[in-house]
């Protein structure tokens, strides 16, 4: 393949490293400060050409910290979770992050475009500038009563997380744990089956990534829409909660759905353990169980930079020529692998959002 095809991307967390960094945000978008995994001038060398931007609400840091890494590092493992965050919390921080995406165009100066549908994001590549889509990781900012959800659909918002893991009022989500399945608890709340309906309502896509199995078939009853996570791989291959199951992936094929792989190495490994000498073979392995439940249209990527520990292999943004690179040598020709980067994410977003 002479020419590193461009990657649409289904989720990052760039937006909460650029409301950390202060007045050094500039630096880390526009001039790349390297110790993340993505900037503006990595994605537009790199091929990185798109994605789901997440809007993600840090929980507040109480008691002694928990070393989450070393829990990690030697399974089996059960992270505590942090509590319910409520809507009059997180509101002001989500306006705080939306302020951070609209400085993200300005700075850009064309490079880089918030984009509300899948003619946006073509005009956006054939511009040259990177296509960003408004996403929220967890729904903590929008209230009981919906009336957020329209305020933030027209400044943009096209993909909703009920949940981050953490529970909200609409739902929960999965533990960090390994080994285990994603029946860890009860469903939707009676919010939650009407935030669903709203979204379809909307045309806003629901991420199943971070839900648990029971919210999970909610949705999938509830929904008219295909089914969707953005950020998760197959249990059958790492079995931990994050990762989805071959009856979930059966039924997400069954909708015209799609699964972003995530390489976030805890999900990709079989022992299920953070740490970043993740073969690529692992990341492979995914692809090939998530590729004969779901059929060639149905996955895609959804990297987790900068939320998640990657491979060493892979590293940034900068390694993805590398990912694609080992496609290419397990045998999946031109035309998979112009589906898996780039085109699946384009053809759900046209049917889902418009």
């Amino acid at each position: 393949m002479p020419n590193q095809v461009p990657v649409f991307d289904g989720h990052n967390d760039i937006v909460l490293k650029i409301a950390a960094a202060g007045e050094n945000r500039a630096k880390l978008w526009l001039q790349g400060e390297g110790a993340g995994h993505l900037d503006l001038p990595r994605m537009l060398k790199h091929g990185f050409a798109g994605g789901f931007f997440a809007v993600y609400i840090p929980s507040p840091e109480e008691g002694e910290p928990v070393d989450h890494d070393a829990l990690m590092d030697k399974p089996p493992y059960d992270l505590p979770l942090p509590d319910l965050i409520g809507h009059t919390t997180a509101q002001p921080v989500a306006v705080e992050m939306l302020g951070h995406l609209l400085w993200m165009e300005r700075a850009s100066e064309g490079r880089f475009r918030w984009c509300r549908s899948a003619a946006d994001i073509r005009d956006a590549m054939a511009a040259g500038a990177v296509a960003g889509i408004l996403h929220f990781e967890g729904a903590e900012p929008i209230g009981p009563n919906l009336d957020a959800l329209h305020l933030f659909h027209a400044m943009g918002l096209r993909s909703v997380g009920p949940v981050w893991s953490r529970p909200t009022i609409f739902g929960h989500g999965v533990p960090f744990r390994f080994p285990s399945t994603g029946d860890t608890g009860p469903g939707l709340t009676d919010f939650g089956r009407a935030l669903v309906r709203e979204c379809n309502a909307l045309r806003i896509m629901i991420d199943l990534s971070h839900l648990n199995e029971a919210g999970f078939w909610d949705v999938a009853r509830i929904s008219d829409r295909p089914l969707v996570a953005t950020h998760s791989n197959a249990h059958a291959v790492t079995a931990c909660t994050r990762n989805l199951t071959d009856r979930q992936l059966d039924a997400m094929a069954e909708r015209g759905g799609l699964v972003g792989l995530n390489f976030g190495c805890q999900f990709l490994r079989p022992d299920g353990i953070k740490r970043a000498d993740t073969p690529v073979e692992d990341l492979i392995r995914h692809l090939d169980h998530l590729l004969s439940r779901m059929g060639e249209g149905g996955v895609a990527l959804g990297s987790d930079f900068d939320g998640a520990l990657m491979p060493e292999f892979l590293g940034d943004a900068s390694g993805l020529p590398k990912l694609t690179a080992a496609m290419e040598r397990a045998g999946y020709g031109e035309a998979l692998i112009r589906r898996i980067l780039w085109d699946n994410w384009l053809d759900m977003i046209g049917r889902v959002i418009g």
